[in-house]
Formats: C-alpha cells, structure tokens, sequence
C-alpha cells in the first residue's frame, strides 16, 4: 500500500490503513480508479489516471501531487508488491481533519493506492442479467468515479437476490445506460455494435478501448458498424448478442435479460471476437496501452 499520510509505500498489512476522519471515509468525499496488471505490465495506466483526475476535479479535490508524481508512485508501488497479475486500485481523498461536512478542516487532501493480486482470465461463460430497480446516479455523480457506490451494491445485491449475475440501469428516459460497475454493449441483428452514449454514465476506459479497436471488424466485414447512440429497453432485447466490458472481464457476455434469452440464449461469435481484440491488447498491445513495470 501507498499511503501520502504515511509518506511511503507500506508492506505489512497490519498498517495498511486509512484514518477514521478522513472525509472520504465518514463523507464519501473521494474518487477512485483502476488499473490492471497482466503478465507484469501496467494496461492503460495513463488514461485512468487521466480520468481519476477528471474524477478529483469534478469533486473540488486537488491533488497533493501532479500526475507524472503520482504516475511514478503507482509504478514504484507496483514494483514493490512483485505482482505479475492483480490490479493497482487508488483514491484521492480531501484527506484526514474533523467530522464536519464541509473540507474545510482538512488541511491537506491525501492518496492511497493497494496492489490486489487477482487471477482473472478471458471470460467465456455468459450470464443473466436483470433490469434495477434501484434508482441510478444523476450525471453529476455517474460521470465521476467517486466514492459512493450505495446504489451499486444494493443493485447488485438486487441482482444476486434475484439469481441473477448482475444488472442493467435504465435512465430517466427509457434508455439503457449501465453496468453496476462496468459498461454494457449490443451487436444488433444487422451486426452493429452499440454502446450507451457516455454523457450520463461513466466513460469506461475499456469501453473507449473496445470502440477503437472493434473497426477492425468492420474492416473484416465482420460487424457492419461501430458507434455510440441512444438504446431503448425494447430495442436492446432485440439485440442479437450483449455483454458487459470492464477491465478485469474484459468482455463478459450475457445470454439472458429478465429471464428473456437473448439473441439464441448462447455466447455471441462477435462477442467473443469482441473480447479476443481486448484480450490480445492487455498480453501484447503497443507501448501506448502497456508500461513494462520494473520489478527489482
């Protein structure tokens, strides 16, 4: 663990903590990323790190360092845990004070990182999925990944109560919007790809990856296009295949929605050529997506 209050990188677990009076601890007032380690290499480091600060600044906190600091804390933190696959989580907090509402008693923000070694792999099997009926974040809140994720959990304990993996989150509107805590995409029947639009939502690393790297599909004429749009409940059942991307799945298909199969109830092709493409980017991808981390 990393640790600003700390000022270092902490290896016994016993001191790997966060104070009480923290205001993201008793507040919520904080935001968070993440990214992956695979086969001993940081992917898309740069570009969530890009959006936490996006996160921090939409929540009024301001860094107590800049981002090549913190890039290099991250990296150094990386090094140190000798962790080959897992995931590199991190928070910027307004940091330690009182336990009033207002930062203003927090003299200094403060950030926390913690490798996880986790063994997560290509995902082939699908799932089945439900639609919330917990109320989902105005786009304030949605489009910054803070610390409050009340309505995730409780849609996701919904889901599992329900004997379902997970669920979909449907705007005001009656549009599709997302994941509990990862982006959903459709393949229509004339073989489009979709993804909800980003402007109330969170704008998922992996899900801007997936729709740089799913023309090459097209270029195949495998899918007919790839775009962002507007998604009705009724138009997204239609869909001949669906699934979840995330930065651990990376894709995860899903076969069944509010008990309806979907498309032929089976694992997609496209899908699965989908997630191959994510898949053959985090083991052997440009410099661009991939920083080799320097273990000692």
């Amino acid at each position: 663990m990393y640790s600003s209050v700390f000022g270092g990188i902490i290896l016994d677990p016993a001191m790997m903590v966060i104070p009480i009076d923290d205001h993201m601890v008793h507040r919520g007032h904080g935001v968070f990323d993440t990214a992956i380690i695979l086969d001993g290499y940081l992917y898309e480091l740069d570009v969530h790190l890009a959006r936490f600060l996006r996160s921090a600044s939409k929540a009024k906190i301001v860094s107590p360092f800049s981002q090549s600091t913190l890039r290099s804390i991250l990296i150094q933190l990386t090094a140190a845990s000798q962790c080959k696959k897992g995931t590199l989580r991190y928070w910027l907090s307004a940091g330690p004070g009182d336990f009033l509402l207002s930062p203003a008693g927090c003299p200094s923000s403060a950030f926390y990182a913690v490798v996880i070694d986790e063994d997560f792999y290509q995902c082939t099997e699908g799932v089945k999925v439900i639609t919330s009926n917990i109320p989902m974040k105005s786009p304030l809140f949605a489009t910054m990944k803070n610390v409050n994720y009340l309505p995730n959990v409780l849609t996701m304990m919904e889901a599992e109560e329900k004997g379902a993996f997970a669920s979909i989150w449907v705007d005001e509107e009656g549009y599709i919007a997302e994941g509990p805590n990862v982006n959903v995409a459709f393949i229509t029947r004339e073989k489009e790809l979709i993804l909800p639009l980003f402007d109330k939502i969170l704008s998922g690393c992996t899900a801007l990856r997936l729709l740089e790297l799913a023309p090459k599909l097209v270029e195949q004429r495998r899918l007919k296009s790839v775009k962002t749009g507007n998604l009705t409940v009724e138009e997204a059942k239609e869909a001949a295949e669906m699934m979840y991307v995330g930065s651990t799945l990376p894709v995860l298909p899903i076969i069944a929605w509010d008990d309806k199969p979907i498309g032929d109830g089976n694992v997609g092709e496209l899908t699965m050529a989908l997630s191959d493409l994510l898949w053959e980017d985090m083991v052997a991808g440009p410099e661009t997506q991939r920083f080799p981390v320097p273990y000692m």
